[in-house]
């Protein structure tokens, strides 16, 4: 696979493209340039001609850990700094990817924690390999989900259900994630690749201007906030960097040890 940190690789037979993310050493977190790269890949995506449906995958042993916690340490104007260098170049991609006509596809396996997360629920369909751990881990570095998280959280599986999450620190299995409407299919490893492609082509022979239509239509439904929650979310995110307690995340998420939160 190529050196870059997301690859895109088009099949002009079928209109489909699969979208990498390929930093596997490190879980695939999302750094500042993988965000870079991630939107590049999703703007190229925008004038790609006979598109028809989009594979969104991870390299390696997981689709994705969530960011790039070690590019977060420092001041707190060093942490946000990253933070919004992240978000900056995310946010776009998803906005790019969601005003498509082609679906977008997540196909996950190992682990889909914090941004991961929220970037497999921002796909239209999630098909996991059933070993695939679920959970948002932002409690755990005292901050709040990004990358739309809360919003996909919100209209995909609930308030309640995303408190639990967020409060408890749950992590779920596929079979868990199914049974809560997060994901749309659990499949074995031995099965995993032959439904990954059934699925891919069925929805790359369907109508795909339709697809896109009925997209907006229930983005719309749900209030049609991406764009503005996205901004809420990066917001917020930069004002608790600037905590005691999202110092306190980081240094013990890097340390390998329980955070001692204080509420500050």
């Amino acid at each position: 696979m190529s050196d870059s940190l997301v690859t895109t690789e088009f099949d002009a037979d079928t209109g489909i493209a699969t979208m990498t993310f390929n930093r596997p050493a490190a879980l695939n977190a999302i750094s500042v340039p993988m965000a870079e790269a991630f939107l590049a890949e999703a703007q190229a995506l925008k004038d790609r001609s006979g598109l028809r449906c989009i594979v969104l995958t991870g390299s390696g042993r997981a689709f994705m850990a969530g960011g790039d916690i070690a590019s977060m340490t420092g001041s707190p104007e060093q942490a946000g700094k990253a933070v919004s260098a992240i978000l900056g170049a995310v946010n776009p991609a998803i906005l790019l990817l969601r005003s498509m006509d082609a679906p977008v596809i997540a196909v996950v396996k190992g682990v889909a924690a914090g941004a991961g997360l929220s970037l497999a629920l921002m796909a239209d369909l999630v098909i996991a390999q059933e070993d695939t751990k679920f959970l948002l881990a932002y409690n755990g570095i005292g901050a709040i989900p990004d990358c739309g998280g809360s919003w996909f959280l919100a209209h995909k599986i609930g308030a309640g259900r995303a408190a639990e999450l967020m409060l408890l620190g749950r992590t779920l299995s596929a079979t868990e994630a199914r049974n809560w409407g997060m994901i749309t299919e659990s499949v074995t490893e031995a099965d995993f690749e032959k439904r990954v492609t059934e699925i891919t082509r069925n929805v790359a022979n369907g109508p795909t201007r339709a697809f896109g239509a009925f997209r907006r239509l229930t983005d719309g439904a749900c209030g049609d906030q991406l764009a503005a929650q996205l901004e809420a979310e990066k917001e917020a995110f930069l004002e608790l960097t600037r905590t005691g307690d999202f110092a306190e995340g980081v240094a013990a998420f890097l340390a390998k040890r329980p955070p001692e939160f204080h509420g500050s």
